[in-house]
C-alpha cells in the first residue's frame, strides 16, 4: 500500500470512528446541584448501533481530582439504543454558602466490541466535559440572569474587565465591544474580575453581553458604555 492511501484509510478510520462517539448525547449542557438536593441525575442516551463503555467523575474548577461529589454508576456498558442516568450525589464537604462553587462533570465514552479484532485497531475515547454548580440555599430562586445586567465593565490595557460582585457564575453566551465578538470568552466566577483580550485597541465604547440561564439557554442582551 503506498504512503497516499495509507493516509487517506487512516483519515477514513479516524473520521468513521469520530462519528460513532457522537452517539453517547448528554441531556443537559450543565448541571444546577441545589443544596438542598438529596442527588441530581443526568440523562444520557446512545441512539447508535453500537455498544459504549461510558466512564464518569468531577473534578474540581482548575480540573484537579475531586471528592465533592460521587458520580454513580461510574464505569458501565451503555447498549445500542439505550438511556442509562447518572446519579451524582454530594458527599458533604464544607463549600461557601454565600455563592455558587464550580466543579466539571466528566463522561468519556469508548465504543465497546467483543471481538477479538479491536485488540488490533485504534481504540478512540471522546470526552465530554460539562459545568457542575453548586447552588448554595442563601441564595433563593433567583439565578444568573437576574443579576447579569449588574456586570461592571472597563478597559484594563489591551483587555475588557468584568467584574462580577453577584454570588452566581456568569457563562457568557455572547460578547461584542462596539459590535464586534469578542474571543475566547468562557465566565466569571461570582465577587470576581475577569480580563478578556480585546481585539483591537479600544479606549471607549458599548458592550454588550448574554448569558446562559440553567438550561443552557441565552439570556437577552445587555449592555453599557465603557
Amino acid at each position: 500500500m503506498n504512503k497516499l492511501s495509507t493516509v487517506l484509510l487512516s483519515s477514513l478510520m479516524l473520521s468513521t470512528s469520530i462519528n460513532a462517539f457522537a452517539g453517547v448525547q448528554i441531556g443537559g449542557t450543565r448541571v444546577i446541584y441545589n443544596e438542598k438536593d438529596k442527588e441530581v441525575s443526568v440523562q444520557l442516551r446512545n441512539p447508535d448501533d453500537k455498544a459504549f463503555l461510558v466512564q464518569s467523575w468531577t473534578e474540581t474548577e482548575s480540573g484537579a481530582a475531586d471528592k465533592t461529589f460521587a458520580v454513580t454508576p461510574p464505569l458501565f456498558r451503555l447498549d445500542a439504543k439505550q438511556n442509562n442516568a447518572l446519579r451524582i450525589l454530594f458527599r458533604g464537604a464544607p463549600l461557601a454558602a454565600d455563592r455558587e462553587s464550580l466543579y466539571w462533570l466528566n463522561v468519556k465514552a469508548i465504543a465497546a466490541s467483543n471481538s477479538p479484532e479491536i485488540k488490533n485497531q485504534l481504540q478512540l475515547s471522546v470526552k465530554t466535559r460539562i459545568k457542575l454548580i453548586y447552588r448554595p440555599s442563601a441564595l433563593g430562586k433567583s439565578g444568573p440572569v437576574e443579576s447579569a445586567s449588574g456586570l461592571k465593565w472597563r478597559r484594563s490595557g489591551n483587555s475588557l474587565q468584568v467584574t462580577n460582585d453577584s454570588p452566581y457564575y456568569m457563562n457568557f453566551s455572547a460578547l461584542t465591544v462596539n459590535g464586534k465578538p469578542l474571543e475566547n470568552v468562557t465566565y466569571v466566577a461570582p465577587h470576581a474580575s475577569k480580563l478578556f483580550a480585546l481585539g483591537s485597541a479600544q479606549s471607549s465604547g458599548k458592550v454588550e453581553w448574554k448569558v446562559f440561564n440553567d438550561y443552557g439557554v441565552a439570556s437577552q442582551a445587555f449592555q453599557t458604555n465603557f
